[in-house]
């Protein structure tokens, strides 16, 4: 049975970073990699300007029901049929992705480590950590750069639902991790560490 990875922490807080980074110490093809923005809700049928008011930081915006019958389906051995979440219209897009499993199940997000019925199929729980201030600035970097968004609406957002909601939801969640990674840029060693324990994880 496939050994199912929780990587949670706030909005970018590097979650992607550190990943690619562990991913290129251990054999990636024994991993599959899944984010959890691919399981926000359908909002297909509400008009496009009230999509954008939905607080996307709160975890009543994930189908966590379609995300925890896929995630069993993966670990007993089945492939998959992934949403694909589009962010310049704030729903899902009409595609889908066909997920094998591997013996790693990587599930990355800003909920990974909220919603206890993900918790009960995880068998090891990281949370990465940044400061408020270095994730501004990632963020306000990525989601011009990325997701079309304008600088205003970035800020905004982020002191209105995503800063608030990281203090009161997710930062609370770190306490349910078995590692936790500070990824402010000083230091990788937690990194290799994070490589290491995901690589006796595969030899076992």
């Amino acid at each position: 049975m496939s050994k199912v990875i929780l990587i949670g922490g706030g909005s970018a807080s590097g979650k992607t970073y550190v990943l690619k980074k562990v991913l290129s110490k251990i054999p990636s093809e024994k991993v599959c990699l899944i984010s959890l923005d691919d399981y926000y809700k359908d909002l297909s049928d509400m008009p496009f300007e009230e999509r954008t008011k939905v607080n996307y930081d709160h975890p009543k915006a994930f189908d966590w029901k379609l995300m925890n019958v896929q995630l069993k389906e993966l670990k007993n051995g089945n492939p998959i049929e992934k949403p694909i979440y589009d962010f310049t219209i704030h729903t899902r897009s009409n595609k889908t992705e066909i997920v094998e499993p591997k013996e790693l199940i990587i599930i990355e997000g800003i909920m990974a480590l909220v919603n206890k019925d993900l918790r009960a199929l995880g068998d090891l729980s990281v949370f990465i950590s940044a400061s408020r201030e270095r994730r501004l600035v990632r963020r306000i970097d990525r989601d011009i750069k990325e997701r079309g968004r304008t600088y205003e609406s970035v800020v905004k957002q982020y002191f209105e639902t995503v800063l608030p909601m990281y203090e009161e939801i997710i930062a609370p969640s770190q306490y349910y991790a078995d590692l936790i990674i500070n990824n402010d840029g000083y230091s990788e060693k937690s990194i290799d560490v994070l490589a290491s324990v995901l690589m006796n994880m595969l030899e076992k």
